[in-house]
């Protein structure tokens, strides 16, 4: 069986944190975005339930992602690092981002209908819900080990990944309750969608065929004269950075994955959302349903491969030929 290669650990927790938090500031920037253009219905139960499944889905994913540190209960800590650290300024952000979803949610509650209250609260929603998952892009994306991350592809990734299942959560809840402008997040959700099936495509092409990969020559300055082989191991046992940079991953069941996650986050969305727009009543509704529940899994394979197949150079020095 042909492997790949030596990868990162695809912990679970990272990656339920990275799509739940990521759908829910997508659901917020769409909803805060649509607010601004005033084409939100002036409905305050399906603003609250947006907004509560915005707030539910960011939540459980930051709470999720302290189940991967040594020790949860020293989280606050890494606020401090802010000036250098992405993983800090991550934290920072997210807290930040809480302030103008409540505030979001109190006008809504109490029916302000003051306009430059609601937009420069809604601005403030969607300037740092991006911020917050640009932050979170860029504590992979600025690892120089990991040539999988370290390129545009990853922020952008990040970016439109939660544009998308925000804007196809969304979509369910305007069909849901049949508002008019259910057509227009519905082609939110198609752009966001095939947007990100085009990069996604684009981005494993990248893993494929990029160029110079690091070696064991490159790496102890020795290929040069010939071929570099690894005489003998560091040790027999496994240890921890090879438990979290060592995982190994078929290339068939790779690519079998990869197929799986294109057809199920992106594909079936579009087909099923596609179909909602032309038809009505309860299948309409159906349709939305099954295209959030196809994302879903979609982009939890997505997120899983995106660890897997990341080759950390540390394990050139445990014997990978390659990363």
């Amino acid at each position: 069986m042909s492997a790949i290669g030596n990868a990162m650990h695809p912990a679970k927790s990272v990656i339920f944190f990275t799509t739940a938090s990521g759908a829910g500031y997508g659901l917020l920037i769409w909803f805060a975005l649509f607010g601004l253009l005033n084409r939100m219905p002036l409905d305050r139960d399906f603003a609250l339930v947006v907004l509560g499944v915005a707030f539910t889905l960011v939540t459980a994913g930051l709470l999720s992602s302290t189940a991967h540190l040594g020790h949860p209960e020293r989280a606050w800590r890494a606020l401090s690092q802010w000036k250098t650290s992405w993983l800090s300024r991550e934290g920072v952000a997210a807290i930040l981002a809480y302030l103008p979803m409540f505030a979001y949610g109190y006008i809504w509650f109490m029916g302000i209908q003051d306009r430059n209250l609601v937009a420069v609260v809604a601005g403030a929603s969607i300037v740092l819900s991006l911020v917050t998952v640009y932050c979170t892009a860029m504590i992979y994306a600025s690892l120089k080990t990991i040539r999988a991350w370290h390129n545009g592809y990853t922020v952008g990734g990040y970016l439109i990944f939660s544009l998308m299942t925000g804007a196809v959560l969304l979509t369910f809840f305007a069909h849901l309750r049949q508002y008019d402008m259910r057509d227009e997040v519905s082609a939110a959700a198609l752009l966001t969608l095939g947007v990100g099936l085009f990069l996604k495509q684009f981005y494993w092409r990248f893993l494929q065929t990029a160029s110079s990969p690091s070696d064991i020559g490159t790496a102890t300055g020795l290929g040069g004269p010939g071929k570099t082989t690894l005489l003998e191991g560091p040790h027999t046992e496994s240890n921890y950075l090879m438990d979290e940079m060592g995982f190994r991953i078929a290339r068939k069941h790779a690519d079998k994955l990869r197929v799986y996650a294109s057809m199920l986050g992106f594909v079936l969305p579009i087909v099923l959302i596609v179909m909602a727009v032309f038809l009505g009543g309860w299948v309409e509704i159906l349709c939305t349903l099954f295209a959030v529940a196809f994302c879903a899994v979609g982009i939890l394979l997505e997120r899983w491969l995106f660890f897997a197949e990341a080759r950390h150079v540390v394990t050139l020095y445990y014997g990978a030929a390659r990363a």
